[in-house]
């Protein structure tokens, strides 16, 4: 079972002091959006029901095995020397996508030059000369897609602890707008958990969303991705693709976001889990054990594909 599997793998990482999962004050983001994900139930639908299930699906032009990817990692050379190059080649295995959050362009490169799809996700630097030389060096290096955490723009908490945030500002339409301008790659929001600043990023011509309250640390009782993902899922219109971040650890996860509008989920603590226990192969491991659950519960839904998952499958709180 992949669940026994990362659960052992978080273990190690928490004896080792590496993570704790805290979100802001008093934890109610973190603790609310698990609840809400457990509070949905699926129905069955045996009958003519396929063999298998096809989990494959495309965006940004490419085609990649499962919509599991990793969420914009960074920092965890802490967990495996070179961590990031680790990462990259544990996801290029499963046939996912690798996100890429802060960390120097050097090391951008050396992931794209293995050959997986990466997307590079940039903080809200205030020195907006640093975001054009990011999304310039996100485009040399070949990344299909960039994007910007607006949610780390007054940074992030850790229980009463608020990271230095200095180096971050909120930012305005018009400077959003520059910076799409500036780049031949979509450009993606990531860390939108309300209708009205989905609204704003179509308008803005967005590439992409990703519904996401930064792992519960932007703010406290935060609204659950999960809650909300209907919502800006049906604004978005199928137009741009919409992903969401928050908690996914399962492959019933993944299927509930996928029925609520979803095109793609991404993980983070349970590929750590992973690499933790095995490296590379670990989070291989973890994101196919993922999938295959995801794949059984398309089957026992009555979904061949990803296109023909139901959403009248799930029965909502």
């Amino acid at each position: 079972m992949i669940g026994k599997y990362v659960e052992e793998g978080w273990n190690h990482l928490v004896s080792r002091g590496l993570q704790t999962v805290r979100g802001c004050e008093t934890g109610n983001s973190v603790r609310q959006s698990r609840a809400y994900i457990d509070s949905i139930q699926v129905e069955l639908r045996v009958i003519d029901a396929p063999l298998t299930a096809d989990t494959s699906c495309t965006f940004f032009g490419r085609k990649f095995a499962t919509p599991l990817m990793s969420g914009a990692m960074s920092g965890v050379d802490n967990i495996r020397e070179h961590g990031m190059i680790v990462f990259a080649k544990g996801m290029q295995a499963a046939g996912s996508c690798m996100w890429v959050g802060i960390g120097p362009d050097q090391e951008l490169q050396e992931i794209c030059d293995l050959g997986i799809p990466a997307i590079k996700i940039i903080k809200p630097y205030r020195d907006t000369d640093k975001i054009f030389q990011k999304l310039e060096a996100a485009e040399k290096a070949g990344c299909i897609a960039v994007g910007m955490d607006i949610d780390f723009a007054f940074g992030s908490k850790s229980g009463d602890f608020l990271k230095a945030n200095d180096w971050c500002s909120p930012k305005t339409s018009a400077e959003l707008a520059s910076f799409i301008a500036a780049t031949k790659l979509p450009f993606i929001f990531k860390g939108v958990l309300s209708e009205r600043d989905a609204y704003k990023a179509m308008e803005l011509g967005a590439g992409g969303i990703v519904i996401s309250s930064h792992s519960g640390n932007a703010i406290d009782y935060a609204v659950p991705p999960m809650k909300i993902l209907p919502k800006i899922a049906k604004i978005a219109d199928r137009k741009i693709p919409v992903f969401i971040d928050g908690d996914i650890k399962h492959g019933s996860d993944v299927f509930k976001a996928l029925a609520l509008g979803a095109d793609g989920a991404l993980a983070g603590r349970s590929l750590m889990a992973g690499m933790e226990l095995d490296g590379a192969e670990g989070i291989t491991k973890v994101v196919k054990g993922i999938t295959e659950e995801l794949r059984r519960n398309m089957c026992l839904t009555g979904a061949a594909s990803i296109g023909e998952i139901d959403p009248s499958v799930l029965w909502l709180p």
